[in-house]
C-alpha cells in the first residue's frame, strides 16, 4: 500500500476521493433526494448569482485581450529559449479535442433549431429568429468559452513552465499566497479543482452517452433508456482506462489527431450534401451577427424582461465551461510550453472557436433550411420532444445517410473517450505529489473509473437534467479561484517586469579568475554532457557554492537554507516580510542535440539525441542559462549578484 501511495498528494487525494465517492453513493442510494439537492442549489445560483456569473466571464473575455495585445504578450510560457512541444497543426487538435468535442456533436443540429423554433427575443420561425439563433450559438460557444479555459490555462502554463512550480491549481495563488499554497489552503484550492472537473466532465459524458444511445437508437434500433447509457458508460469508460495508460503522446494526441480529421470529412461531406451556396452565404452573415452582438450579448442578462431562457441556455453554458476548466486549463497548459502568451491566447481563444463557427453554421443552418424548405417543422418538433437524435433526424433529409450516421457515431465515441482519458490525466496530475513528473499509471486508471463512476450515478439521480445541474452548481466556488487566479497571472507578470527592470541596474561584479573560466566553460559548451555529469556538476560546485553563501548569510542573521531534491539544488532566503524571499536553484533541464553536433556521441557509445543543461532557476522561472562548468568561486558570484539585482526589487516594490 505505501508503494501505491508514495506518488499521490495525501490531502488532495483523499479529500476528493472522499467528495466523488460519496456523490456517487448518495445518487446510488437516494437518487430523488440528490435530485432535489441539485435542482435547489440550481435554482437559488440562478436566481441570485446569474449577474455575477456574466459579469465575471465578460471580465475574463476583457481581462484576456488586453494582456494579449500587451507588451506582456511577449512573455513565453517557459525559459526564454524555450520552443513549442507541439506543431501548430496538432496543438490546436489537441485544443479542440479536450476542449468541447462532444458538446458540439450533441448540439450542433439541437441548439440553432431550438432557439429558431424558440427564441428568447424574435418571433419564431421568423428570418429574424434564424439569424437571432445562430448569433446565440456562436456567442454560448465561441471566444467567451475559450476565454474561461484559457484563464486556468495561461495561469498554470505561466506559473508552471516560466516559474518552474508545479502544474497544478495552486500554483496560480504563489503571488497571492506565499509559500502557504504548500499547506492546507493549496490543499483546499486543488479539492476544488477536482470536485469542478469531475462536474464538468460528468456533463460532457451526460451529454456524450445520451448522443452515443441516439447513435445506437439510429443504426442498431437500441432503445432510449438509463439502463442503456449506463452500460455505455461502462464501455467507453474500460476503453478510456485503456487509452489513458498509455499517456499523452501515444494515446490523447493521436486520437486528438484522428477526430479532427474525421471532423472535416464529415463536415465536408455535409456541405457537398447539403445546400452548399446557401451554408458559404450563411456562414459569413453568421461571422458578421456575432461581431456585431459581441458586446451587448456578453452583458445581457434580461434584467427588464426576466425570462428563464438565460438560466437554461446561457448561465449552463458558463457554470458548464466554469466548472469543467480545472481539466482543460491544466489540459491546455500541459501541451503549450514554449508558446508565448500571445501565441497562447490568439490560439486558444480563436482557432477552436473558428472550427466551431463552421461547425454550428454547417450543421445548425443546415438543420433551419431543411426545416424550412423541405421538413415543414418537423425537424424542430423532433428535437423539442427528442433532442438527442436531433441529428440523425437531419441525416435522414440527405443522400447517403446511413454513412452520415455511422461517421456521427464514430465521432461521439472518439470524442467520448478522449475526454474521459483526458480529464482522468488531467484530475491524476492534480492529485499526484508535486516532484512527480508524470502521474502514477494506477491513479489514471483510478480516476478514469471514477469519471465514469459519477457520470452514471448523476444520471441515475435526475437525468441529463441532473448532470446539468451539477455542473452550474460546481461553477459557483470556482468562478471565485478564477478571479483571483487573473490578479495572480497579472501580479506574477508585473513582478517579473519589475526584476528585469532591476537586473538593468549595474553592480560591482565579484572579481573570478577569468583565465581559467572561458577554457571550462568552452569545454562544456561542446560537450553536451549527460544527466550523469549534470547531476554530479549539482551535487558538487553547485551544492558547496549554496552551502557556501548560506552558512554567510545566516552567519549574518538572515533566514536561509539550501535544498536538495529530485528536481536540483536550490538556495532559499526569507525575507520575513510573508513573501516567498529569493529563491536561486539549479536544475538538469534537457534539450536535444543541435543537429550539426548530433555526430558527438561519446567515443564509441550509442547515438543520442538529448543532453543537460545546469540551468539557473529564480522564484520568477528559469533564467534560460547554462552554468555547467562554473567553479565554485564563479556561481558564488552569480548568487550573489541576483540576490543584489532581487533586493533592489524589493526596494522598487515597497
Amino acid at each position: 500500500m505505501q508503494r501505491l501511495l508514495r506518488d499521490v498528494a495525501p490531502l488532495p487525494f483523499f479529500g476528493s476521493a472522499i467528495v466523488s465517492l460519496g456523490l456517487i453513493i448518495l445518487a446510488c442510494a437516494a437518487p430523488e433526494t440528490a435530485a432535489a439537492w441539485f435542482q435547489a442549489a440550481n435554482d437559488w445560483i440562478v436566481r441570485e448569482v446569474g449577474w455575477y456569473y456574466m459579469l465575471a466571464v465578460g471580465g475574463f473575455v476583457v481581462f484576456l485581450l488586453i494582456l494579449a495585445i500587451s507588451p506582456l504578450g511577449k512573455v513565453k510560457l517557459g525559459p526564454d529559449e524555450s520552443v513549442p512541444d507541439y506543431s501548430l497543426g496538432t496543438w490546436i487538435a489537441m485544443l479542440f479535442s479536450g476542449g468541447m468535442g462532444i458538446g458540439i456533436v450533441f448540439y450542433g443540429v439541437a441548439e440553432p433549431i431550438m432557439h429558431f423554433s424558440s427564441p428568447p427575443d424574435a418571433a419564431a420561425g421568423t428570418p429574424a429568429a434564424a439569424r437571432d439563433a445562430m448569433a446565440i450559438t456562436f456567442f454560448h460557444w465561441g471566444v467567451h468559452a475559450w476565454a474561461i479555459y484559457a484563464v486556468v490555462g495561461l495561469a498554470l502554463a505561466y506559473f508552471g513552465f516560466r516559474r518552474n512550480e508545479p502544474l497544478v491549481i495552486r500554483s496560480a495563488f504563489r503571488p497571492l499566497l506565499g509559500d502557504r499554497v504548500n499547506g492546507w489552503m493549496g490543499d483546499m484550492i486543488d479539492i476544488f479543482a477536482v470536485v469542478g472537473t469531475l462536474a464538468g466532465l460528468a456533463t460532457s459524458l451526460g451529454l456524450g452517452v445520451a448522443q452515443l444511445n441516439a447513435t445506437g437508437t439510429y443504426l442498431l434500433g437500441l432503445p432510449q433508456s438509463v439502463n442503456v447509457q449506463l452500460v455505455l458508460i461502462v464501455i467507453v469508460t474500460i476503453l478510456a482506462t485503456l487509452t489513458v495508460a498509455t499517456g499523452l503522446d501515444n494515446g490523447i494526441r493521436r486520437l486528438s489527431e484522428f477526430i479532427l480529421v474525421l471532423s472535416f470529412v464529415l463536415m465536408g461531406l455535409i456541405l457537398i450534401l447539403g445546400p452548399t451556396q446557401f451554408l458559404l452565404r450563411a456562414f459569413v452573415e453568421n461571422i458578421g451577427l456575432y461581431i456585431n452582438s459581441f458586446v451587448s450579448r456578453t452583458f445581457h442578462i434580461y434584467a427588464y424582461e426576466p425570462t428563464d431562457w438565460v438560466a437554461s441556455w446561457t448561465l449552463f453554458y458558463w457554470g458548464w465551461w466554469i466548472s469543467w476548466s480545472p481539466f482543460v486549463g491544466l489540459f491546455i497548459a500541459r501541451i503549450s510550453r514554449g508558446r508565448t502568451i500571445r501565441q497562447f491566447l490568439l490560439g486558444v481563444l480563436f482557432a477552436p472557436a473558428g472550427f466551431t463557427a463552421i461547425w454550428f453554421t454547417i450543421f445548425g443552418d443546415l438543420a433551419i433550411w431543411l426545416d424550412l424548405n423541405v421538413a415543414g417543422g418537423d425537424i424542430a418538433r423532433t428535437v423539442s420532444e427528442n433532442m438527442p437524435i436531433a441529428l440523425f433526424t437531419v441525416f435522414e433529409y440527405l443522400p447517403a445517410s446511413n454513412v452520415l450516421a455511422w461517421l456521427a457515431g464514430m465521432l461521439v465515441a472518439i470524442y467520448f473517450v478522449t475526454a474521459s482519458d483526458a480529464g482522468a490525466l488531467v484530475i491524476a496530475m492534480i492529485t499526484s505529489r508535486r516532484d512527480v513528473e508524470e502521474p502514477a499509471l494506477w491513479l489514471r486508471v483510478f480516476w478514469a473509473i471514477v469519471c465514469g463512476a459519477v457520470a452514471g450515478c448523476l444520471l441515475l439521480a435526475g437525468g441529463l437534467a441532473a448532470v446539468q445541474m451539477a455542473a452550474v452548481i460546481a461553477a459557483a466556488p470556482l468562478s471565485v479561484v478564477m478571479l483571483f487566479m487573473c490578479v495572480g497571472i497579472w501580479k506574477g507578470l508585473s513582478d517579473e517586469v519589475a526584476l528585469t527592470a532591476s537586473a538593468a541596474l549595474p553592480s560591482a561584479p565579484l572579481v573570478v579568475n577569468e583565465g581559467a573560466m572561458w577554457r571550462r566553460r568552452l569545454a562544456a559548451i561542446v560537450s553536451h554532457p549527460r544527466r550523469q555529469q549534470v547531476e554530479s556538476f549539482l551535487n558538487g560546485p553547485v551544492a558547496q557554492a549554496l552551502d557556501a553563501v548560506q552558512a554567510e548569510l545566516s552567519a549574518r542573521g538572515h533566514a536561509a537554507e539550501v535544498t536538495r531534491d529530485d528536481t536540483g539544488v536550490a538556495l532559499r532566503v526569507d525575507l520575513g516580510d510573508g513573501s516567498s524571499g529569493f529563491t536561486y536553484g539549479v536544475q538538469p533541464i534537457s534539450q536535444p542535440i543541435p543537429a550539426f553536433a548530433l555526430t558527438d556521441t561519446g567515443g564509441n557509445e550509442q547515438p543520442r539525441n538529448r543532453y543537460y543543461r545546469a540551468e539557473v532557476f529564480l522564484a520568477q522561472g528559469s533564467r534560460g542559462y547554462d552554468i555547467f562548468g562554473y567553479s565554485k568561486e564563479e556561481i558564488i558570484a552569480d548568487v550573489v549578484a541576483h540576490y543584489d539585482r532581487f533586493l533592489h526589487f524589493v526596494a522598487l516594490k515597497a
